[in-house]
């Protein structure tokens, strides 16, 4: 083989035989990808997700680059060129394939991504377990990526002499230099280090329903710097992540996406609160909102003129919980002004004997 080989060099001219050469490694490369994509679609089921769906939609485009780049990196020493074009060749294709290895790497890690979100559904009722997983798949995806980058960075740089020998150099004033990127890096630090203590803690998740800084949202993204919370009118709040560490804030769903919701009603005294139970009872019989846990009506405050009904009811989420409030507060005062007006707040005021006989005076007079 290998002397078939130099016979076909010996009859073509040398940019014949390298363009030949460059030309077969692409397309060998093709090829392989072509027949391992081929493979993975006659597997894919019709399902909404399936693992070698995942493989091609993720490795799909990495695959074009790495597989030629490979095959190239192998039919390199077949070229006929001087040795000081050769090893500037051979530098820049070594580089080129780190770099879609490296890519290849991060699109396999978004692969395995993919499958654990499929197994902890995250648009589940009780998803409190799919976004505690999803929450750590988020820090450690990046996690993941950033070491991936520099070890790629690293060897690529590595690969140049001049490069070791400053590494080499730089080794003597590691202490110190290590102090200084200590202080300059210390935020960054500060950062990381509280990243990693809510994926592994977790005071918040993924799509937590959040009151922080007097806004209610749900937690949309978080990040190795910051926390990005959808707020309820579709603006975003963006907080460092070291806030979630420093200061307090309300977790709705901290260990359950079940809610209670409350609805307070002021009446007169005279008011028949067993009639507005029963009516209670009937709305939250009506309504898909209700997950039939709870739903009380009591009295919990007396004032100077009114009495202090509270509604409790309880929600599958935090978005049901708002809407069957807002569903039982309309209907409970349509029910109240309708058939019972007469005990809604009133101010009465009683004359006693001193008015009645002041009031006889100037009638007098």
């Amino acid at each position: 083989m290998d002397e078939m080989l130099k016979a076909w060099s010996q009859q073509l001219q040398p940019w014949a035989w390298n363009l030949g050469v460059v030309a077969s490694a692409l397309i060998i490369g093709f090829i392989v990808k072509l027949i391992i994509t081929t493979i993975l679609l006659f597997y894919k089921n019709k399902e909404d997700y399936s693992l070698f769906k995942s493989i091609i939609t993720h490795l799909g485009r990495p695959l074009n680059f790495f597989v030629p780049l490979l095959m190239l990196n192998f039919m390199t020493p077949l070229l006929e060129i001087s040795k000081l074009w050769y090893t500037t060749l051979d530098r820049v294709i070594d580089i080129l394939v780190i770099i879609a290895f490296a890519n290849l790497l991060i699109c396999t890690f978004k692969i395995f991504e993919d499958y654990v979100y499929h197994q902890y559904d995250i648009t589940s009722e009780d998803n409190l377990k799919g976004r505690k997983v999803r929450t750590q798949m988020i820090f450690v995806r990046k996690v993941v990526i950033i070491i991936i980058v520099v070890i790629s960075l690293s060897i690529i740089l590595l690969s140049f002499d001049s490069v070791r020998k400053i590494g080499a150099g730089l080794l003597t004033g590691v202490g110190i230099g290590g102090i200084i990127i200590g202080f300059a890096a210390q935020k960054s630090l500060s950062n990381f280090l509280a990243g990693m203590q809510i994926a592994f803690t977790q005071p918040i998740r993924i799509d937590d329903v959040l009151v922080v800084e007097g806004e209610w949202g749900r937690v949309e993204d978080i990040t190795l710097t910051y926390v990005v919370l959808a707020i309820w009118d579709q603006r975003r709040l963006i907080l460092p992540i070291t806030y979630f560490i420093e200061k307090p804030f309300q977790n709705w769903t901290r260990t359950t996406s079940q809610l209670l919701g409350t609805v307070f009603l002021y009446v007169d005294y005279t008011f028949p609160v067993e009639v507005l139970r029963e009516e209670l009872n009937r709305l939250l019989k009506t309504t898909k909102l209700w997950d039939k846990r709870v739903g009380v009506l009591q009295v919990t405050d007396s004032k100077e003129h009114t009495i202090e009904l509270r509604a409790l009811m309880s929600a599958r989420n935090s978005s049901d919980a708002f809407d069957l409030r807002c569903y039982i507060r309309e209907n409970l005062l349509k029910y109240i002004t309708v058939h019972m007006p007469q005990s809604l707040p009133q101010s009465r005021y009683q004359r006693n004997e001193m008015d009645l006989g002041i009031a006889g005076d100037n009638k007098t007079l």
